[in-house]
């Protein structure tokens, strides 16, 4: 596949996201909820986390901002939904270095997420790629 062509699919993944977000919404009974913004762009997530025996039982978020941190956001809480709080914080550890361009030497299925890579090119933005995941990393941390 041409690298045009990733990147025509790399969008639509994004925008599918995006236009269809996944886990949008309220975790039902107890759970941990993090409110966090990206004031350079305007974009806020609520997001709430089911942490049972040490694994994201549930994740879902609220909020608004560019296709980028909504995309971002639903593609997160899918990701890391009945994963070891130790495997998603892996997870945002490799999603961190893949912003800073790193190559990433990993076993874990990182699925759409990789459609964000692109965004690596574009500091400004990302900002807007992370900010679901920091929200994560200090959910599951509150819950520990």
């Amino acid at each position: 596949m041409s690298l045009n062509n990733l990147d025509t699919l790399y969008r639509q993944v994004i925008m599918d996201h995006y236009k269809n977000p996944r886990n949008r919404g309220v975790v039902e009974g107890e759970s941990v909820s993090v409110d966090m913004n990206n004031p350079t762009c305007g974009d806020r997530i609520r997001l709430q986390l089911k942490v049972e025996d040490d694994i994201v039982k549930d994740a879902k978020f609220e909020g608004e901002g560019c296709s980028i941190s909504m995309s971002s956001a639903s593609m997160m809480t899918q990701a890391v939904k009945g994963k070891k709080i130790e495997d998603a914080l892996e997870m945002s550890q490799l999603f961190s270095d893949m912003m800073l361009g790193k190559e990433l030497k990993t076993d874990l299925d990182l699925g759409d997420i990789e459609a964000l890579q692109g965004v690596s090119k574009f500091p400004a933005r990302i900002k807007c790629a992370t900010l679901a995941w920091k929200a994560m990393e200090r959910g599951v941390k509150e819950e520990n």
